[in-house]
């Protein structure tokens, strides 16, 4: 049984003009069920890319990308969306909160594409805005909220979805 993200001899470049750069070399990597990773470097060393990779949102120059025993490097973009919204949850360094949105309706999103009813929605964001600390925040919009709030919108969002992966 594999684990539940397997990462295969990776490898990023990036053309920029007629210089090539190695954004990831051969990166090997096994993530189990349950387990909590960390990845830290320098600027530049790659992290972001491998964490893009990772999430579907940009392919491979080489290797391959096992997620739930799935080669997701394989998958065309519709079924890539499918299996964002399934399995992934985003925690964006800079929120991506919709600024015409409120707290509840940032974290009702993405259940949205899931086909979920509005109360069930409604219900779910209001129930991990509170468990985030900001169930008195509801109708509040992002401009008026200070950024560790908007943060925690973020994070209320990720986790509405119960991914498997965040």
């Amino acid at each position: 049984m594999r684990a539940l993200i397997e990462v295969k001899n990776l490898r990023k470049v990036y053309r920029m003009g007629s210089e090539k750069i190695i954004a990831l070399d051969n990166v090997n990597l096994s993530i189990e069920k349950g387990e909590i990773c960390c990845l830290f470097g320098t600027s530049g060393s790659g992290k972001s890319t491998l964490l893009n990779m990772l999430a579907g949102l940009e392919k491979p120059t080489k290797g391959e990308i096992w997620i739930k025993n799935r080669n997701i490097a394989k998958l065309d973009e519709m079924q890539l969306a499918i299996f964002r919204q399934k399995y992934i949850g985003f925690v964006f360094q800079s929120y991506n909160l919709l600024p015409s949105l409120t707290a509840l309706e940032n974290v009702a999103l993405p259940l949205i594409f899931q086909g979920v009813s509005k109360s069930v929605r409604e219900k779910k964001a209001r129930e991990m805005l509170k468990q985030v600390g900001l169930g008195k925040r509801l109708s509040h919009k992002p401009k008026e909220m200070s950024g560790g709030q908007q943060q925690r919108v973020s994070i209320a969002r990720a986790f509405v979805n119960k991914p498997s992966i965040l």
